[in-house]
């Protein structure tokens, strides 16, 4: 008597298994964080620009985002605190022909790290910066940031806090980016477009993603991850080419994303090469 043998079926390999150091898994993440799903779109980005891997690299600094670097299998570097950009911009001059991506936080990328944040972007250095924004400090304990809105609490303002966050898409604009967009962790397509357009232009990109914090932001403000994606459903409102003045977190009256600029000018590196021009043998 013969018995068919049992039918083996494999699991399929994920789709982005070629970019994801799986030996690190699982994250550090936690439930109901959005930086994974930040991150996973950067990586389908990198995938459908079709360069080849070995034209990449990503730096980032300190915080829960950062932490992106060491999970991608790219040449990448998890660096000081605030200093992402810099090591970034050294890579760039170091090697033009590299596409140089920086993923880390808005404490990371705009409280310590905002003086570089500015003048890379007034020297539109041709980095793609994507910074997620869970509007407080995740790693170290949820002390308050420079985006926390104002009047939200967390373990630094217990009462609320005080002053007024900054408008990132502003930000970036007035100090000179020429890629400005921001869009949320439920608009993950639309996220995945916007970074593949980054990096397949020259110049300084700038992507804001926000992102629910639930262990921190969300507990001490009593906001459920649930009620942080009914937000960016129902109060975020899409215009492509808005002005970013009024680019401002109120979900009371409503949150703008989109693409705010997509201008062309001459990079640091074109600058630089045009400066430095070896003689000709006239």
């Amino acid at each position: 008597m013969t018995t068919n043998p049992k039918k083996i079926t494999r699991q399929p390999d994920h789709p982005l298994d070629d970019l994801i150091r799986t030996d690190r898994i699982p994250h550090i993440w936690c439930p109901g964080c959005g930086i994974g799903t930040a991150f996973s779109s950067c990586l389908s980005a990198i995938k459908a620009t079709e360069i080849p891997y070995n034209m990449f690299t990503m730096v980032s600094g300190i915080g829960c985002s950062a932490r992106g670097a060491g999970y991608i299998k790219l040449d990448s570097f998890h660096t000081t605190h605030g200093r992402a950009i810099p090591f970034a911009s050294g890579i760039k001059m170091a090697r033009p022909d590299l596409k140089v991506i920086v993923f880390s936080g808005d404490g990371d990328l705009f409280a310590i790290g905002g003086n570089h944040f500015i003048h890379a972007a007034r020297r539109n250095m041709d980095l793609t910066v994507i910074c997620v924004n869970n509007l407080t400090y995740g790693m170290t304990g949820g002390q308050v940031a420079a985006t926390t809105p104002n009047m939200a609490k967390s373990t630094t303002t217990p009462l609320g806090n005080p002053d007024s966050p900054f408008n990132l898409p502003l930000l970036a604009y007035a100090s000179g980016a020429s890629y400005v967009a921001r869009w949320t962790i439920l608009h993950s397509r639309e996220l995945t477009s916007s970074i593949k357009e980054a990096i397949t232009r020259k110049g300084f990109s700038f992507i804001e993603v926000l992102s629910p914090c639930p262990i921190n932001y969300g507990r001490r403000n009593k906001e459920k991850p649930i009620d942080t994606l009914k937000l960016y459903q129902e109060r975020t409102i899409i215009k492509n080419g808005a002005d970013p003045i009024g680019a401002d977190i109120d979900f009371t009256k409503g949150v703008v994303i989109g693409t705010f600029i997509n201008a062309d000018r001459s990079t640091c590196d074109d600058r630089y090469t045009a400066i430095h021009r070896p003689c000709s043998d006239d």
